[in-house]
């Protein structure tokens, strides 16, 4: 019997871990997983990395050691470091695959996400600080977030594009990246190399959607649950595909440049009444990622049903689902603008829990 992992590999899909911390470094546990091929990259947010600082006490130590940095200092050196020790763990598959994946990402600051130039001064310093090349370094999808994205790209930074939620946003980040290449070769500068995941958030749209379609209560509307998220992934793939075609997307291929793939993120289902491999069995195409947490990957691996691409000849019923949701009253372009504004709230909050957590340790250590 072969894993549904190794499967999804052979359908195009790259997967992803959506944790590190400390203890799956020193454990041994992400390289396990790297060794066997279910694990090809790794991505982190705000909420990760307080989840692993403030859950072990193996960064007492190091807490202790940059002290003197503050609490927003050691934060930047515990995650930096881990980034850094991933990406050398994933350094081999980086370069089996020609550098398309062996990736760790690392996000700017969430309190930046609605200025554009504290945000690029950040990757640059992130870029710099990890200073692994299959680092990647994630940019928030806002509307501030836009032209640092370009900017990031035509200076050569690998840039994941994280908090994406609706088509039009989408759209929208797909075109800061081709006119970052195209700004870089304007220039005269090479666009090979430069590796770019757009991070399209799945299972909290289905959460906000069926709660809307829940209080409309019509039959209408209780038979589209389950089915927003999907529907609104697998036409962002077919936006991608739309995208990454043409004389324009030619230019950028013949001059060595990578296509910016889509990355399937959130797929965590939260509604126990759905299949927990949703988000994932349905959204199998080629040149993808599907970035999981740990409890997802291994519901894949026991009892995920790969059946080949499950996005392309779906693409007529995710438009009507689309249209049944307008019917029925969902305005899907609200949705997704306060999935945007609570996802940037939800990593600031937990970003500044962090820091707090970590001022109290600096605290207590100099207290001794």
């Amino acid at each position: 019997m072969t894993n549904p992992l190794h499967d999804l590999a052979r359908e195009g899909v790259s997967v992803w871990l959506d944790d590190l911390s400390r203890e799956r470094l020193v454990s041994g546990s992400l390289a396990a997983q790297i060794e066997d091929g279910t694990v090809v990259g790794v991505t982190t947010n705000p909420s990760i990395f307080k989840a692993a600082i403030t859950g072990s006490h193996l960064y007492d130590e190091k807490v202790a050691r940059y002290a003197r940095a503050g609490a927003d200092g050691v934060v930047r050196a515990l995650t930096t470091e881990d980034v850094r020790d991933a990406c050398d763990l994933l350094a081999p598959v980086y370069e089996r695959t020609g550098g398309v994946d062996g990736r760790v990402s690392i996000e700017v600051d969430p309190r930046l996400a609605h200025d554009a130039d504290p945000t690029l001064l950040q990757a640059r310093m992130l870029w710099s600080e990890v200073g692994r090349p299959n680092m990647l370094v994630k940019i928030p999808a806002t509307l501030a977030g836009l032209p640092a994205i370009q900017q990031a790209i035509s200076e050569g930074i690998s840039v994941n594009v994280t908090l994406i939620f609706s088509l039009d946003r989408y759209r929208a980040v797909m075109e800061a990246y081709l006119a970052g290449l195209e700004q870089r070769l304007e220039a005269g500068l090479p666009v090979s190399g430069i590796a770019s995941v757009a991070s399209f958030f799945v299972s909290r749209v289905d959460t906000a959607v069926d709660a809307r379609l829940e209080e409309i209560g019509t039959p209408e509307a209780l038979d589209l649950r389950g089915k927003a998220a999907v529907a609104n992934a697998r036409l962002a793939y077919q936006a991608y595909e739309e995208t990454f075609s043409g004389e324009r997307w030619q230019r950028l291929k013949e001059a060595g440049a990578w296509p910016q793939r889509p990355l399937w993120a959130s797929t965590g289902v939260k509604n126990p009444a759905y299949p927990d491999t949703l988000y994932v069995t349905e959204l199998v195409a080629p040149g993808t990622v599907n970035t999981m947490p740990e409890a997802t990957l291994r519901a894949v691996a026991d009892h995920g049903e790969v059946r080949g691409d499950t996005i392309r000849p779906n693409y007529k019923d995710a438009v009507a689902v689309m249209r049944g949701l307008q019917e029925v009253g969902v305005d899907l372009a609200d949705v997704t603008r306060l999935l945007e504004e609570q996802g940037v709230a939800q990593f600031e909050t937990a970003w500044n829990e962090l820091l707090e957590s970590v001022d109290q340790a600096i605290s207590a250590t100099a207290a001794k």
